[in-house]
């Protein structure tokens, strides 16, 4: 008769889990399709519209920056910068709910030993007519659940953790591709700077020789002392400014070792004349940002986790079906817990419904649509903003490559007139003063020259990361 009565509990048990299983393949969560966001032709705002879907973002960045110094200090800052590694300890730590989000759909199963030790009161129900009113009782027991992924509220939560991690992985990808293009713009305002101290230096040195020139001239009656003073005044003019530079390379050398996550120290390095870019510009179709911008897959994947958790929140308004069962050994005497007839085993199906619980789901629900809300409105302002930044890189990059042409125009004009200046006052044929402003107004523009080649350089660099590059 027993086996009968367990024959029966185990079908109902088996008929239970059927139907669980059965139910866990209706859902009410939806699937995350992506929306319709500004990407027209007109993102980039420029007259050549880009058509081809590759872009320079596609391009390692080793193959984008030729210099074998600046190679060396890109590789070794992607291995000790502070915001890398910073950054992959978030990864790690996504990854972790990303794997508890997997195990959603497995049972929780525990079990321990436990002691209960009860004194019933004489005068109670039970106590009136027990000889003993102290009982002890010893168990081994192991419990069980198991929720059923019948409206998808775990499949749901699984999709949100993942999406977490990937997003943390886009962060860690967008904080590589800036570390990049830090250490780049840090490098060539370095060399910039080396090439402005080079130009004062020599301008240090034509002016000390200027001095004495000048001081010759007044002895022969040429010039008054009034040259003699604007030209010691010019020369230490210049020699302030050799400071001035000397103090930006210093900090600037210092900024580059937060980079690397090194100790402040000096970096060999080339000059600016040798640095090429040989590679095309290459825009690719603004669609193309979606899979190459680190910061913009991030926004999307916070997307995901948000809709994913709207999904969970509206579930939890339907009932969840869970089945609980524990068991073990349970006796009144510890010498006999280990005994076959110690044996014991519950099994509990239940559909619970949600009814009243202090508006507790609803507000959870507002919520999560307010949090998805505010997640897609982050999406698309993040691509319009990678967009614009890809207008402002490309049009600085035209720019300054104008600019440059002119600079150069500038200063050889200069430099002759500079020339021609003081040649006519060794001859007595023109005045000190147009000769100082020869020679100051060239100063001014090579140091100008040198910026627009700096310039033309960080655009790139702009416009590589605005791109999305450096993720190879």
């Amino acid at each position: 008769m027993k086996s009968i009565i367990k024959l029966r509990n185990l079908s109902k048990g088996a008929l239970l889990l059927i139907v669980a299983l059965t139910l866990q393949s209706c859902f009410v969560a939806q699937d995350y399709t992506r929306p319709e966001l500004p990407v027209t032709e007109a993102l980039y705002r420029t007259d050549n519209l880009p058509t081809d879907s590759l872009s320079m973002a596609e391009i390692s960045w080793k193959t984008l920056f030729t210099d074998k110094f600046l190679q060396q200090y890109i590789e070794e800052g992607l291995q000790n910068n502070m915001d890398v590694r910073i950054a992959i300890q978030q990864m790690i730590a996504a990854e972790a709910y990303a794997k508890q989000g997997k195990a959603g759909y497995l049972p929780t199963l525990n079990v321990g030993p436990n002691w209960t030790h009860q004194e019933l009161s004489e005068n109670s129900q039970f106590g009136s007519f027990l000889s003993n009113t102290s009982t002890d009782q010893f168990d081994i027991t192991a419990n069980l659940s198991w929720e059923a992924d019948i409206w998808g509220k775990i499949r749901s939560n699984k999709r949100a953790t993942q999406a977490a991690y990937l997003q943390s992985v886009a962060a860690h990808q967008a904080v590589k591709t800036q570390l990049i293009s830090s250490i780049a713009n840090t490098y060539y305002n370095l060399i910039a700077l080396d090439a402005q101290l080079e130009v004062t230096n020599q301008t240090i040195a034509t002016r000390d020789s200027s001095v004495t020139t000048i001081k010759a001239l007044k002895e022969a009656g040429q010039v008054t002392q009034v040259a003699v003073d604007q030209n010691i005044a010019q020369y230490n003019n210049a020699q302030a400014l050799q400071v001035d530079i000397k103090t930006a390379i210093f900090k600037t050398e210092n900024t580059l070792s937060i980079l690397l996550g090194k100790a402040p120290q000096n970096f060999e390095r080339s000059s600016l004349e040798i640095q090429k870019i040989e590679q095309d510009i290459v825009l690719g179709v603004p669609a193309t940002l979606l899979s190459n911008r680190p910061d913009v897959m991030a926004a999307e994947y916070s997307l995901i986790e948000s809709f994913e958790l709207t999904n969970v929140a509206k579930s939890n308004f339907y009932p969840s079906l869970t089945l609980t069962a524990s068991g073990g050994f349970q006796s009144l005497e510890l010498d006999k817990l280990l005994n076959a007839n110690s044996l014991f085993a519950t099994i509990i199906g239940g559909l619970t419904q949600p009814l009243l619980n202090q508006r507790k789901l609803k507000t959870q629900k507002e919520v999560a649509i307010a949090q998805q809300e505010q997640s897609l409105l982050q999406f698309k302002k993040t691509l319009l903003i990678a967009g614009t930044e890809v207008s402002n890189a490309l049009f600085s990059y035209e720019s300054e490559t104008k600019k440059f042409g002119f600079r150069k125009n500038e200063v050889e004009a200069l430099r002759t007139a500079e020339a021609n200046s003081e040649e006519l006052l060794k001859n007595g044929y023109a005045n000190y003063l147009d000769l100082l402003t020869a020679r100051q107004s060239a100063l001014s523009a090579e140091l100008n020259t040198i910026d627009s080649k700096l310039q033309q350089l960080v655009s790139i660099v702009d416009l590589y990361e605005a791109l999305g590059g450096g993720l190879r």
